[in-house]
C-alpha cells in the first residue's frame, strides 16, 4: 500500500465516523424527555413559593412536574416536558389545557395529546389533598 492509497483510506473511515456520529445526534429517541418515576413528595400550599396554586389557573413546577390548579378549583399534576422536544409545558387556563410554547402541541388536564407535532402523553401523576398540603404521587 502506497502514501496516496492509505492517506485515502484513513480519509474515508473518518468520514464514515462523522456521518454515523451525526445520525446518532439526529435521533429521536435522544430528543425524548425523561418522565419523573416513582413520584411521591408533597407541596405546601401555603408556603409563598407555592402561592400561584391558591388562584384557577395558578401552576408551578416542582421535581419536574406542573402542579396546576383547574379552573374548576381541582388540582393535577403531569410531567413538566413536552413529549416533542422537551420544553416545560405551561397551564393555560383559558383553554383548560396544557401548552408547549416551543412549537405549539397541546395537552389535555390528563396530559393527552390534543395537538401535535407531539405524539406521546404526558406523564399524568395522582393527587390528593389534606389541609394545608397537596401530595403528588404516581
Amino acid at each position: 500500500m502506497d502514501r496516496k492509497e492509505f492517506l485515502s483510506q484513513v480519509g474515508f473511515g473518518a468520514a464514515s465516523l462523522l456521518f454515523l456520529n451525526c445520525l446518532s445526534g439526529c435521533s429521536k429517541s435522544a430528543d425524548a424527555p425523561a418522565t419523573p418515576a416513582n413520584v411521591d413528595f408533597t407541596v405546601d400550599l401555603g408556603s409563598s413559593a407555592n402561592s400561584p396554586l391558591a388562584n384557577e389557573g395558578g401552576y408551578i413546577y416542582t421535581n419536574g412536574i406542573v402542579v396546576a390548579k383547574t379552573v374548576s378549583g381541582n388540582y393535577i399534576a403531569v410531567s413538566q416536558a413536552c413529549t416533542h422536544e422537551g420544553a416545560s409545558v405551561q397551564y393555560q387556563t383559558s383553554g383548560n389545557r396544557f401548552y408547549c410554547p416551543n412549537h405549539g402541541s397541546t395537552f389535555s388536564t390528563t396530559g393527552a395529546v390534543i395537538n401535535g407535532p407531539a405524539t406521546r402523553s404526558l406523564a399524568q401523576y395522582n393527587v390528593a389533598v389534606s389541609g394545608t398540603n397537596l401530595r403528588v404521587y404516581s
